[in-house]
């Protein structure tokens, strides 16, 4: 009971190197510009690809509203039940 425990060490060393940031360079810096052009192109291409896929979702949940409209409008005693008890007006 009466013995030490040795201290663990960290798995990373104290004199792992450090970022680019001390000799200035970044990640664009490093790559071809080739190598730029593509990986910009490819964000494009995921960018168009996703906005078009939340346009094909929003007019899925269009056309579901749509339907649920239609099919209520069709349905007699919702239409009594959400009509407006007011007949006078419609005279």
């Amino acid at each position: 009971m009466g013995k030490k425990q040795k201290k663990v060490s960290s798995p990373m060393p104290k004199s792992a190197p450090k970022a680019d940031s001390d000799n200035g360079l970044t990640l664009k810096d490093l790559l071809s510009s080739e190598m730029l052009n593509k990986l910009k192109a490819q964000a494009d291409e995921m960018k168009q690809t996703e906005a078009a896929r939340k346009e094909d979702l929003r007019k899925q949940e269009e056309e579901k509203k749509k339907q649920e409209q239609k099919r209520l409008e069709n349905d007699f005693s919702y239409l009594l039940e959400n009509s407006d008890p007011n007949w006078s007006k419609h005279k």
